[in-house]
């Protein structure tokens, strides 16, 4: 193992269990292999581990068929990873056995094509979050009692704030896509171009998944929605859904944000700005969901 895969294993360890403090969430199966890498990185120990790196990251989500279903994301490193993919299976017990073949195989190819190369369990997490519930729902759909045939109930409308990270956002294009389409589904947000890109937008739920699945599908080299806000709307005490759509934005327009661009091609913000900046739209706490680092 060279000392550059083991700072990024280390690094990347380190920030899932900055983000995951409860062992509900995330939990070390192998903590001697944890602590000789960590002795390795820092200098105490001049041998490679022998050991390799696993854990279990646990998500709580819902489906539309199944509410509430458990997912574990097994990982284990192998010695060279970064440069190589890991060691990752799911783990469901909705999931039928060929079911969960299909989405080992679809998880692999997302990120042979986006991560190889780079650390990849956080883009791994938010595509499980995004994706499995297809998965699940076909897999339960035989099962289900047949439906009911009575009138359907509306479901409740709801607001919705996503904060999308990217590798990095360079490409004229995309920033105009980005910015004629939120303008276009009545959104607002920023968007921080530059090496990390954040793109935050807020409004009706419908209108900000419309949002989402235009940029995904761009070319990038990697894009996740790191953080969601599903709010119900509550127009009992508005005279309109806009109004209270009004009330919960945290941003009166959307805009492109640069924050003291500096670096070698000018593509690096100061984070700190950027922190500032959250902070006066009541959205500070978001830093260390993006950077896994309180904020100055």
């Amino acid at each position: 193992m060279a000392l550059e895969e083991a700072e990024a294993q280390l690094a990347e360890l380190e920030l899932l269990t900055s983000m995951f403090p409860s062992e509900e969430e995330f939990v070390v199966t192998d903590q001697l292999a944890f602590a000789e890498l960590r002795d390795y990185v820092e200098g105490v120990s001049s041998v490679p581990p022998q050991s390799r790196p696993d854990f279990l990251i646990k998500h709580r989500m819902d489906t539309e068929s199944t509410k509430e279903v458990d997912v574990t994301i097994s990982c284990t490193y192998l010695s060279d990873y970064p440069k190589v993919l890991p060691e990752i299976s799911v783990r469901c017990a909705q999931l039928s056995r060929a079911q969960q073949t299909q989405l080992h195989a679809d998880l692999q190819a997302y990120l042979l094509e986006n991560c190889c190369g780079e650390v990849c369990l956080l883009p791994a997490l938010e595509w499980v979050k995004d994706n499995a519930g297809q998965y699940i729902d076909r897999s339960t759909q035989a099962t289900l009692p047949p439906k009911r045939d009575t009138a359907a109930v509306p479901t409740q409308e709801m607001f919705t704030r996503l904060w999308i990270y990217s590798h990095h956002i360079y490409n004229k294009v995309k920033r105009k896509n980005i910015l004629e389409w939120s303008k276009e589904l009545k959104l607002t947000g920023f968007c921080m171009p530059g090496k990390p890109g954040v793109v935050c937008v807020e409004g009706l739920r419908t209108l900000c998944d419309e949002f989402w699945g235009r940029v995904k599908v761009l070319t990038w080299k990697r894009i996740m929605i790191r953080h969601r806000e599903d709010i119900p709307l509550d127009t009992g005490h508005c005279d309109s859904p806009d109004e209270s759509i009004a009330s919960l934005r945290k941003f009166t327009g959307f805009e492109e944000a640069m924050f003291d661009p500096h670096g070698n091609r000018g593509n690096h913000m100061d984070l700190g700005q950027l922190y500032q900046f959250l902070s006066e739209k009541g959205c500070g706490e978001i830093f260390q969901l993006y950077f896994g680092i309180e904020g100055k």
